[in-house]
């Protein structure tokens, strides 16, 4: 197997080829470059190459593996080439977070906690990913560096605000990002472009080191084609950061050597109400195939989850207002015109509301807590439908029109206000053409559980990540 085809294998494959000799990761980390060349220009993934770094740290791999160095040799994410959202810091470059505003800015002169510890388990960064401007869009039709393209329809949106994240893992152009997830940007374009997206636990993973959106809901997390490279990226960005003061500081847990324990032992139900009534028949279809293949579930409750939902949308509304308060005063031009004016709504909220939306969100939290004590695992639609066409303004869903941008959200946004470890997980054949994604829910710390259960529905072919076929 060339390095091209090599590319397009799971991350665990790439790592265990350049591992044995049968690939290098400079000839990796080429195939990656090539293949961004010769496809970027329909999906629109990349705003950013760092090929001279990617180059540079190819060949120090390729080097100590000559001489030997075992050390080397036994990095989880050998020679893996991999690509990041551009809120995190890359020494280099200037942290857009998809703005104009920050364009003008000086580089970063370090890269962030995460990009340090994908470098130090093998992996090779290949560059910097299209989002929504500052993290605040469904969509990633960026008005600065035009919209990130689903590869699996060119004419349709990736999802957001990890957009670009989401798309480069469904092209093949590189097997893992980075992304971030407020209310549901890891697990919307995970769903509408068909890959393995994997939001961990709030405090989880540190985010200093990256542009914030709403630092209290902000997390940080990987996207690949499988389950089993989500946990090795995973696995590699676990640990305590004292500069993030929400990063918990708890032992580091591998969840890659569970992945093995399946199913076993595990209580898993299906939420309804919110998650069933706010879903399309596409979105229906993949959780009614995941129950089928767990042998059928029984329907839970999630008491308040469009109160959930709302209390996220006044947080992230408030928090976001805050951050860009001298920017919406002296640069008002320089935005998104939705972003602004959503910014701008957000300054005009009375704190009154703010503090009633946190406390809707702890009362969440414990309700949530009690439902995660009587089983162990939840599944839930990601995305009420597959995705729209680029420029749609109104979407329909079980007879209700609704606006198409903040509605992509409405079933991750109450899981995302209460912090809870998510995995993202692709279904196809609900839909003639595209994919669609399903919530694998447990409870906080619990990574280990959602991705045991997205592994072993791969396994089974429930879940699939295709690399598209671009035309």
């Amino acid at each position: 197997m060339n390095a091209d085809e090599l590319l397009l294998q799971p991350a665990a494959t790439i790592a265990q080829a350049v591992r044995e000799g049968r690939a290098t990761a400079s000839a990796l980390t080429e195939a990656s470059l090539t293949r961004i060349a010769a496809s970027d220009g329909a999906v629109n993934a990349f705003t950013d190459l760092t090929a001279e770094r990617a180059r540079a740290s190819a060949a120090a791999l390729d080097q100590r593996l000559v001489a030997g160095d075992e050390a080397t040799r036994a990095l989880p994410l050998l020679g893996v080439p991999y690509a990041v959202k551009n809120l995190f810091d890359v020494a280099g470059l200037t942290t857009l977070a998809g703005s104009k505003i920050e364009r003008g800015g000086p580089a970063a002169l370090a890269d962030g906690p995460l990009v340090q510890r994908m470098d130090a388990a093998g992996a090779v960064l290949v560059g910097a990913l299209n989002m929504d401007e500052y993290a605040y869009g469904f969509t990633t039709e960026n008005s600065h560096e035009g919209p990130t393209r689903n590869p699996h329809d060119l004419t349709r949106v990736a999802g957001g605000s990890s957009g670009g994240s989401a798309a480069a893992v469904a092209a093949g152009q590189v097997p893992i990002t980075l992304g971030s997830d407020t209310n549901g940007s890891i697990r919307v374009p995970s769903s509408l472009c068909g890959v393995f997206g994997l939001k961990p636990t709030f405090g989880r993973l540190p985010r200093n080191g990256s542009y914030p959106f709403v630092a209290s809901l902000d997390h940080l997390g990987p996207f690949a084609r499988s389950a089993h490279d989500l946990a090795l990226a995973y696995d590699a960005m676990q640990g305590h950061d004292a500069h993030d003061p929400g990063c918990v500081a708890r032992a580091v847990e591998p969840t890659a050597p569970t992945l093995a324990a399946g199913l076993d032992g595990l209580r898993i139900g299906v939420l309804g109400g919110w998650f069933h009534d706010q879903a399309g028949p596409e979105a229906r279809a993949a959780v009614q195939r995941v129950a089928q293949a767990l042998g059928g579930l029984p329907t839970v409750l999630l008491p308040e989850a469009a109160r959930a939902r709302a209390a996220a949308f006044v947080i992230s509304n408030s928090e976001g207002a805050t951050l860009h308060l001298p920017d919406l005063r002296t640069r008002p031009q320089d935005f998104e015109p939705l972003s602004r004016d959503r910014f701008l709504a957000g300054a005009l909220l009375p704190a009154a509301w703010v503090q009633q939306a946190q406390r809707m969100r702890r009362w969440v939290a414990l309700r949530a807590a009690e439902l995660l004590a009587e089983v162990d695992v939840l599944i839930a639609p990601a995305t009420p439908l597959v995705a729209p066409a680029i420029g749609t303004e109104w979407i329909e869903i079980n007879g209700q029109r609704l606006p198409a941008r903040p509605s992509l959200g409405l079933l991750a946004q109450p899981i995302s206000c209460i912090g809870l470890p998510v995995c993202a997980a692709p279904v196809w054949g609900c839909h003639p053409s595209l994919p669609i994604g399903v919530q694998i829910i447990a409870a906080p710390w619990r990574e280990d559980r959602v991705l045991r259960v997205a592994h072993a529905l791969q396994q089974q072919g429930v879940f699939n990540a295709p690399v598209a076929r671009l035309s």
